[in-house]
């Protein structure tokens, strides 16, 4: 085990003390475990900011060079608390919302309604007035049904609602299928493509729509083709297609939006070796391609907006657990595999068991000199898919209440976490210059009890 700093899939905050033990902003992993208990969610505060600075700074430099601007909005699926949103704004971002309970706590942390998108594929009532409301910059509209509805509540409410069409621009991209989101058969957006009886696309007849509803203004047309993407040339194809889309629009109706949205998914690491997508790269690969296709079609060029979220929180985070149950199995082909056991499991990391996600985990607690072994980290649920990490390789010397950290779990794991066996979920613990503070509380039993009510 050596001094210094862990390095990729790791936040930047995240090293190797002399004595073996590691710390995060400065703070060693021992106190973090002693004074926050584990599982604990851990994010380095000053490396997600880089990060959304980092996007902001690409993006605007980009477009700025092409002759357009770009807003970046922080996706808060990924993972969206008080803080995390408070420091996305501090530092230059928007936010994305995906549900009523997102969009309150975007609103709790004080972003502006203008400054906050609400999407869903399923938005109910209650959910669009909240954002009429609260004056959101935009509703994603997914849906041809979805046209009239916020139409009508907008009426309701004597506002006009800014809308953005959601389309799916057949441009296959991501890791996992469930996360691959712009093809056809699927529940998100709206195709490009002819409808069944060989007349406009559903994308064009939902443009057309909100063209011809005076409840509704038409800001732009809206892209999202996956997550976890590595290859830039997905968002360049899409972009293509998008821009095509506006311009028949315009050809049509006379109405050339002033706005796309290219979505997000940029992908990070997660293991060592793995490299993760450059912003600098994808905003100037993108930038270039708005441009060129959009002089192709003798259009002005678009305001542009974008949406990472797992990009910037992702590889912020890191989870803590303490190991149990130590048990060595042998394999058909005759390799020991040692099924490391730890206080979590599925209920803070689903992605493994749902995606077949790939994590790394080390030892962080204790140096060790001891040869490394064939390792699978588990958890303690009950059942079989109950597993964090495939494969690794920890010190053979591997013992009940090591501490063992697993790297790149700021996205999805807070924000995807349940209860599954009555497990209560971890706190969210941000670190910064020396000291760490609790974002979000660990639940307690009595909270589980306190909704049952019997």
């Amino acid at each position: 085990m050596t001094a210094g700093v862990l390095g990729v899939p790791w936040a930047s905050g995240v090293q190797r003390r002399a004595d073996g033990a590691v710390e995060v902003a400065g703070v060693a992993v021992g106190d973090l475990a002693a004074t926050h208990g584990t599982p604990v969610y851990v994010l380095d505060e000053a490396d997600f900011r880089s990060r959304a600075r980092g996007y902001r700074t690409a993006f605007a430099t980009a477009f700025a060079e092409v002759g357009t601007g770009v807003d970046v909005y922080y996706a808060g699926k990924a993972l969206l608390t008080v803080a995390v949103a408070r420091w996305a704004r501090e530092e230059g971002l928007r936010v994305d919302t995906a549900s009523g309970g997102e969009l309150a706590v975007a609103l709790r942390a004080g972003v502006p309604g203008a400054e906050i998108g609400l999407h869903g594929n399923n938005k109910s009532d209650e959910e669009v007035l909240a954002a009429l409301d609260a004056g959101v910059g935009r509703i994603i509209v997914d849906s041809l049904v979805e046209v009239d509805r916020v139409a009508a509540l907008a009426a309701s409410r004597g506002v006009v609602a800014p809308v953005m069409v959601r389309v799916t621009t057949g441009v296959h991209a991501g890791g996992h299928e469930y996360i691959s989101t712009a093809h056809e058969d699927q529940k998100f957006g709206l195709s490009v493509n002819a409808g069944a009886d060989g007349g406009d696309p559903p994308a064009m007849r939902a443009l057309l729509a909100v063209v011809a509803r005076p409840e509704l203004r038409l800001l732009g047309i809206h892209s999202h083709i996956g997550s976890q993407i590595l290859d830039p040339a997905g968002f360049e194809a899409a972009a293509r297609v998008v821009l095509r889309l506006r311009a028949e629009l315009a050809e049509r109706t006379g109405v050339l939006v002033d706005e796309v949205d290219l979505g997000g998914g940029y992908g990070i690491a997660y293991l060592p070796g793995e490299v993760p997508l450059d912003p600098d790269r994808i905003a100037k690969d993108v930038a270039s391609a708005v441009a060129a296709v959009c002089a192709e079609l003798g259009t002005t060029l678009p305001r542009i907006s974008i949406e990472p979220g797992r990009a910037i929180v992702g590889p912020a985070g890191l989870t803590l657990y303490t190991v149990g149950t130590v048990k060595p199995v042998a394999l058909d082909d005759g390799r020991v595999r040692t099924y490391v056991s730890v206080d979590g499991g599925m209920s803070d990391n689903i992605r493994p068991a749902l995606y077949d996600a790939r994590y790394h985990a080390e030892l962080v607690g204790r140096t060790s000199d001891a040869e490394p072994v064939l390792a699978r980290v588990v958890g303690k649920h009950c059942e079989s898919g109950d597993i964090v990490v495939h494969e690794v390789l920890l010190p053979g010397d591997v013992r009940a209440g090591d501490l063992l950290a697993v790297a790149a779990t700021g996205a999805y794991g807070r924000s995807m976490a349940s209860n599954y066996n009555l497990l209560t979920r971890p706190p969210v613990v941000a670190v910064a210059e020396g000291a760490s503070r609790v974002l979000v509380r660990r639940e307690t039993v009595d909270d589980l009890l306190a909704l049952d009510l019997g």
